[in-house]
């Protein structure tokens, strides 16, 4: 096989590294980032084309950046930077694209008080991102005596007009999809994982429980073709009931619509000097050591301060109690993942209120990374030009040395470190 980077003729299936002559890991560094940035968009473009919603921008920059990573057309580093930041921009898009398909189907979401705790009675657990899916269990089991929970990153669900007017839509069960085996198996019903975020069972366990929908699948696990959740339902009837039993309520619904809404005493309150700073706190969660420091460091947030928070890194905290600044609630859960879409609309209104950009404002971000849709939005982030970001718990093994100080110098982005200290670096400026 000839290698046009190498210029020479290379043995079994070519380059050392895949993907890229392994001479520049710089390049090979930004190809990863780009298909990692690709899959992330990919996601939300199913969900929103699920919805009846698509968009042919972003439908043909995918080809084409598969184009020049899959096929190794291109070598230049420069097109590369400039690829990955149009990522970023297509994945703002995609995630405007699926805002505006949630909210034109489902309603827009109020802040709402969720159960965590369990009815008696059979039960059904979904998890994963799929409102959709979410919307056709309510229907299919309204009546039928089964009560609904979600799971993870289906949490913001409850807050959405048209499927919080279902009454059995009982509560939320569980937190972050990291620790699904301990929860799935101590949840007797029947469970149904909607997208990629599921883990293999252990052997034993609740295999023969978990139902899986779409493109999603585990091997063993009983796989919908359709949306007739008849199986799902008729095995939920059949196993044993939940019990009654109180847990912590938590809030969720802070949708850019409703946050804008409080938008005059938000400003007043940061005016008076009843709110110092803005903390947005999430990402994607992990069980990966060193995930401590956001529980750590949302807890040592000064009580003047607001904290945002989106994805699922917010179980690390958001059943802690922080009170409120006058009446605005201490901690926000803006939603799911591509929520972020939300964060950004949030922090331009709050930028145009007082006539700065958003790099003006004193907002700081606290971002824990673990998978493909989190390094979407990232790039989104870049792409708005945000600076001195914090990310953690360690750099991602994909980006090259040199191409991470290539973001350090242009975007300010910093690695996390010690929380209190990090928390007065921040607040002293």
């Amino acid at each position: 096989m000839f290698c046009y980077q190498c210029e020479q003729t290379v043995a079994g299936t070519g380059c050392t590294k895949i993907g890229v002559c392994g001479k520049n890991e710089d390049i090979q560094s930004l190809q990863d980032i780009l298909l990692y940035g690709l899959k992330g968009i990919a996601a939300y473009a199913y969900h929103a084309r699920e919805l009846g919603a698509k968009d042919d921008d972003v439908d043909a920059f995918m080809h084409e950046a598969l184009f020049k990573t899959v096929t190794n057309v291109s070598f230049n580093l420069d097109q590369y930077l400039n690829m990955v930041l149009k990522c970023g921009e297509m994945n703002l898009k995609v995630m405007e694209l699926l805002d505006k398909a949630h909210t034109e189907t489902f309603g827009n979401p109020a802040p709402t008080e969720v159960e965590t705790g369990t009815r008696k009675g059979p039960g059904i657990l979904i998890t994963g991102h799929d409102l959709l899916d979410l919307y056709e269990l309510l229907k299919q089991t309204e009546g039928t005596g089964i009560n609904i929970y979600t799971h993870s990153e289906m949490l913001p669900a409850h807050a959405y007009p048209e499927l919080k007017k279902f009454k059995h839509l009982a509560g939320n069960y569980g937190g972050a999809w990291q620790e699904q085996k301990k929860e799935f198996k101590d949840f007797p019903g029947a469970i149904l994982a909607t997208t990629n975020c599921v883990l293999m069972p252990p052997e034993n366990t609740y295999l023969d429980r978990l139902f899986t929908i779409g493109i999603t699948g585990v091997p063993g696990a009983n796989h919908l073709q359709s949306r007739d959740l008849t199986k799902l339902i008729k095995t939920a009837k059949s196993l044993p009931s939940l019990p009654e039993k109180l847990g912590k309520k938590i809030m969720t619904g802070f949708h850019h619509t409703a946050v804008l809404g409080l938008a005059d005493k938000v400003v007043g309150a940061v005016k008076s000097g009843k709110i110092r700073h803005f903390f947005l706190i999430g990402g994607c969660d992990g069980a990966k050591p060193g995930r401590n420091y956001y529980t750590e460091f949302a807890e040592n947030v000064p009580k003047d301060c607001v904290i945002l928070t989106l994805a699922c890194g917010k179980y690390r905290f958001n059943k802690l109690d922080f009170g409120d600044i006058d009446g605005i609630p201490r901690l926000l859960d803006i939603g799911q993942c591509n929520d972020a879409y939300s964060a950004v609309q949030i922090a331009v209104a709050l930028a145009g209120a007082f006539k700065t950009d958003v790099n003006g404002l004193p907002l700081t971000l606290v971002l824990s990374w673990f998978e493909q849709k989190a390094v979407a939005i990232l790039l989104s982030l870049l792409y708005l030009g945000i600076k001195g970001m914090y990310i953690g718990p360690t750099p991602p093994a994909f980006i090259s040395k040199s191409i991470f100080n290539v973001l350090q110098q242009k975007f300010d982005l910093r690695l996390i470190g010690e929380p209190k200290k990090d928390l007065e670096n921040i607040l002293k400026k």
